[in-house]
């Protein structure tokens, strides 16, 4: 394991795909929220494990926000990457895109925020690589995720 950092897209996933059926709608004709949830907690937790190189758990879900409905017949994108690590736990981005396969117009409907603790074989929270941010957006997204992991420490406080 590569303690002393990796870069984002190192374990980065940039399509995670998922083809909506009937079945994955709830009564608006829209895809249950719970499944899209499912989907990145998924996604994400496979990045995790990439840049730490051991199993992980969700810890937090900082926020996930449905910014637009997905409909039967489009195609769920789910892109993910790690934001930045602390000592034992990790924050990444997801983002979601709906996306007409037959046109290839596509639209964002979520973004959410995940934490993961990466667990030794004991099952103990094990130390992760840093983060080391190359890109313009990465150097960003790492400075964002810090002060969100200040605003989830004090609201876990209170």
């Amino acid at each position: 394991m590569n303690i002393a950092g990796k870069t984002p897209s190192e374990s980065a996933i940039e399509q995670n795909v998922y083809k909506v059926f009937p079945n994955d709608l709830n009564s608006k004709y829209t895809v249950f929220g719970g499944l899209v949830m499912g989907l990145c907690d998924r996604t994400a937790l496979i990045v995790a494990e990439r840049h730490s190189g051991s199993a992980c758990v969700t810890a937090a879900v900082d926020s996930l926000n449905f910014v637009a409905p997905a409909r039967s017949g489009e195609t769920l994108v789910i892109k993910a990457s790690v934001n930045r690590a602390w000592n034992s736990s990790m924050e990444l981005g997801v983002r979601v895109l709906a996306e007409n396969t037959h046109s290839g117009e596509s639209r964002h409907v979520v973004s959410a925020y995940f934490t993961f603790v990466a667990l030794g074989e004991n099952g103990k929270p094990i130390t992760v690589p840093a983060v080391v941010p190359k890109t313009r957006e990465e150097k960003r997204r790492f400075k964002e995720a810090d002060r969100r992991r200040k605003q989830r420490l004090k609201n876990r406080k209170q």
